[in-house]
């Protein structure tokens, strides 16, 4: 046996303190570099099996043993020990039974702790490699708090606790300063394993870090009363989202501004004065498309297309609300698409009159031009007829005289 002492167990107590790894791992850990080391030195396979390192945390030793079977007649020394040698160890032992020998070499301290310092170095590497993603893949899709630690490439590192997450460029708030040192609320996006520490992804400007932030300040939507039914999101800019309450005595809109504002205030200066607008969620796409190009007035709602390929409507607004219909650089419009899954055209009063005027002078022409030709038609042919009558009468004539000769000519 080898004396180790106290320190091992104060180390690891320490490290499970401050790494997470608990002390069980790191023992199994200094074992299984005890029996790598052993089978190294004496040459042994590393399929052979009944070699074990055990510790008493007594007496602070280690030592590597033998698992060996009691038989009569020895075949194999390897895994084998006679009856007699087997009885010098322990004396009632009988054959068929299993004994452990110490097999620890001597001068075997300095290769053992060699061996046990890589050991040991990678079992906590793995350790802390499993401990961080089993927690960060529990994390998955929620928001968590974080520090900021440095930005690397336009990349922001935030620290989450036992790993530092990278918060790409595309994933940032556009124009935010992110200075190192403060506290960061950020959507954990999405955990990559690696050979080394699982790489965390997050994100300041995903649109569920509105969900989770209506989800603490509301308590009508933790609770299940208020639902949200969609979230669209240009972060940094302006949100809509939709809410539907189950319940017809609480008015969902109410219930997400809070008393005198005071709920979603807290949200917007949490999301940096970004602009959220609450909408009111309906079955009906044409009260849900007006609610969701609020604050813009709607004249009227023309669904152009509605099955599974295509969501189209027609929305016409007065001439002095198509600008506040639109948005900035289309902003509004593109976030009331992303909010209803429908594609919308908004036109103004004007823009429809013309066009209506334009396709109804457009269908008119063809008509005239129709009734034009027509009636040229019509007398081209009252002509012909009347040309066709006359010869026809000239024909008469003739034969009647030319019948009035004969008769003439016979009678003389």
């Amino acid at each position: 046996m080898i004396k180790i002492g106290t320190a091992l167990f104060e180390a690891c107590e320490e490290l499970e303190r401050e790494r997470g790894i608990s002390k069980e791992v790191l023992i199994a850990s200094l074992c299984d570099a005890m029996v790598a080391a052993y089978k190294k030195h004496m040459r042994i396979g590393k399929e052979v099996s009944n070699i074990e390192a055990i510790l008493d945390e007594q007496s602070g030793e280690i030592g590597v043993f033998s698992t060996k079977l009691v038989v009569d007649e020895v075949e194999d020394s390897d895994l084998q020990i006679a009856l007699s040698e087997a009885q010098e160890i322990v004396e009632d032992v009988e054959a068929g039974d299993e004994i452990k020998i110490e097999v620890t070499p001597e001068q075997f301290g300095r290769i053992a702790a060699q061996s046990a310092k890589q050991v040991i170095t990678q079992r906590i590497r793995e350790a802390e490699r499993n401990l961080v993603l089993n927690e960060f893949l529990d994390k998955k899709g929620t928001l968590t708090t974080g520090i900021i630690q440095r930005v690397e490439n336009r990349n922001v590192i935030v620290n989450i606790g036992k790993t530092d997450a990278i918060m790409p460029q595309k994933e940032q708030i556009p124009g935010e300063y992110y200075k190192p040192g403060n506290r960061i609320r950020v959507f954990v996006l999405n955990v990559k394993e690696t050979t080394r520490l699982p790489q965390v992804i997050v994100s300041h400007a995903h649109a569920e870090i509105v969900r989770e932030l209506f989800e603490l300040e509301v308590p009508e939507i933790e609770d299940g009363i208020v639902e949200i039914k969609s979230i669209s999101r240009e972060a940094g800019y302006r949100t809509k989202i939709a809410v539907w309450s189950n319940d017809p005595e609480v008015d969902s809109v109410g219930a997400c501004i809070g008393p005198r504002g005071s709920r979603i205030q807290t949200i917007v200066s949490e999301l940096k004065n970004e602009k959220i607008d609450i909408v009111r969620y309906s079955e009906d796409p044409v009260e849900y498309i007006v609610n969701a190009l609020s604050p813009a007035r709607v004249v009227s709602v023309d669904i152009l297309a509605d099955d599974e390929y295509a969501h189209d409507a027609m929305v016409v607004v007065q001439d002095d609300q198509l600008s506040l219909a639109i948005g900035r650089e289309g902003q509004n419009v593109r976030l009331a698409h992303k909010l209803t899954g429908w594609k919308i055209d908004i036109k103004s009063v004007s823009q429809m009159e013309k066009a209506e005027a334009q396709n109804f002078q457009n269908y008119e022409e063809p008509v005239e031009e129709e009734y034009e030709e027509t009636a040229e038609d019509e007398l081209q042919q009252e002509i012909e007829e009347e040309m066709n009558q006359q010869a026809y009468d000239e024909e008469d004539i003739q034969s009647e005289e030319a019948v009035d000769e004969e008769i003439s000519e016979i009678e003389e």
